[in-house]
């Protein structure tokens, strides 16, 4: 077993409902998310809603594969609606916390439930099959690259 937590992809999209595009790096922006990202332009489904943890959510790509394996729910990390998808690291432990991923610094806010919305944009299924392991909604804290295969620590509070 791979004792290494990392990115394992990085996705982004230009507004509400529009496909995930893959990238292999996004800048990070505190106080703001992504650029060229539906919530950092403030185009997002739920941005007229208040709440923390819009600046980024995190998968892992363990979840993808257990929600496969348990209920035949085939959706690739783009498909998951993330930003960022992780391996090696138990993304539900981190609320409250901060952590950083490459040179980047975060806090997570809150758990990133699925919802209906995402079952509609996707499949039937990922609804019930990603309740309690739908990732991690976080706030950037300070700003930097995060690339693709950058590793993913836990920090001492």
């Amino acid at each position: 077993m791979n004792s290494k937590s990392v990115v394992v992809s990085l996705h982004i999209a230009p507004g509400a409902a529009l496909p995930m595009q893959t990238v292999s790096e996004v800048r990070a922006v505190a106080g703001r998310g992504l650029p060229g990202d539906r919530y950092f332009d403030g185009k997002g489904t739920y941005s007229n809603h208040p709440g923390s943890g819009r600046e980024v959510t995190l998968i892992e790509s363990e979840a993808l594969t257990g929600l496969s394996r348990d209920y035949g729910v085939d959706i690739s990390g783009d498909l998951s609606r993330r930003n960022i998808v992780t391996y090696g690291i138990a993304l539900n432990h981190l609320v409250g916390r901060q952590f950083s991923i490459g040179s980047v610094k975060l806090r997570g806010t809150r758990l990133c439930e699925p919802c209906a919305h995402l079952e509609r944009l996707t499949r039937q299924g990922v609804l019930r099959g990603l309740i309690h392991r739908g990732g991690l909604r976080a706030e950037i804290v300070s700003e930097g690259m995060i690339s693709v295969g950058d590793e993913f620590l836990p920090l001492d509070d």
